[in-house]
């Protein structure tokens, strides 16, 4: 139960016990990726739809409990990060309304955000997530989905104190490496993002799967160019942020 933030309870049928053993340490982020947020809200509480998440977030702000945050609510999908497929039962799942790529993705509201981080802050007050454990659901998905995509403001949540960020390296000229490419550049990589937790097996080859992931790293840590392309500020940028949680070479 959050003590500190204001919630309206709109129970979802669709949860489940965690497996046991499972300590909740990730705080998952989506976007809903509906027109509406009553139309999402229906949907999260619909028990045919077989999905839930703990929260909800709408455009103006306003927070409903879903899911009690000791049970396993349905939200991250078939998912991978750090080694855990069962991301459910290791995480508190927030979705945050918004039409998405789909439907007209659009600039999340302030009122929307500073809701955010007022969940965010409580959830992780609460529970033994790290920063680096604070995700987007297309880091634990990026072959499936987009969410909360590149105008979701994850510097300023940074700011806040929630989730893990550096500035990402200048986008500049240099060699780049890109579907379809191979050799030990290209291994070097896949490790060093398997190594933050992304789910890439061990391989040479620049493939649809490290393109999916390069995107996705792009969409939470260098927004400003999305294009799958490991250019050097991708890099460089993962590099930092590898380093900022002690894992440099």
């Amino acid at each position: 139960m959050v003590a500190t933030v204001k919630l309206e309870r709109r129970w979802s049928p669709n949860h489940e016990a965690r497996a046991a053993g499972k300590t909740v340490d990730i705080l998952l982020l989506h976007y809903t990726g509906m027109q509406t947020a009553e139309g999402a809200l229906a949907w999260l509480v619909d028990p045919a739809s077989k999905v839930s998440a703990h929260y909800l977030i709408d455009e103006r702000g306003r927070i409903a409990q879903l899911v009690d945050e000791d049970r396993r609510a349905w939200h991250a999908g078939a998912s991978f990060w750090a080694g855990e497929r069962d991301i459910n039962s290791r995480s508190i799942g927030i979705e945050i309304a918004n039409p998405g790529h789909e439907f007209g993705y659009r600039p999340f509201p302030d009122a929307q955000i500073e809701a955010t981080i007022a969940l965010c802050r409580d959830v992780v007050s609460r529970h033994p997530i790290p920063a680096e454990r604070v995700l987007a659901h297309s880091d634990v998905a990026p072959q499936r989905k987009d969410d909360p995509g590149e105008l979701f403001p994850w510097r300023r949540l940074h700011e806040a104190g929630v989730g893990h960020w550096v500035e990402p390296a200048p986008i500049v000229e240099g060699p780049v490496l890109t579907r379809g490419d191979a050799g030990e550049a290209v291994s070097v990589l896949r490790n060093r993002f398997r190594e933050y937790g992304y789910g890439l097996r061990a391989d040479s080859h620049f493939d649809a799967d490290a393109t999916s992931v390069v995107t996705a790293f792009q969409r939470h840590f260098r927004p400003d160019r999305v294009d799958g392309i490991a250019d050097p500020s991708t890099v460089a940028t993962l590099e930092r942020l590898l380093a900022a949680i002690g894992r440099a070479r």
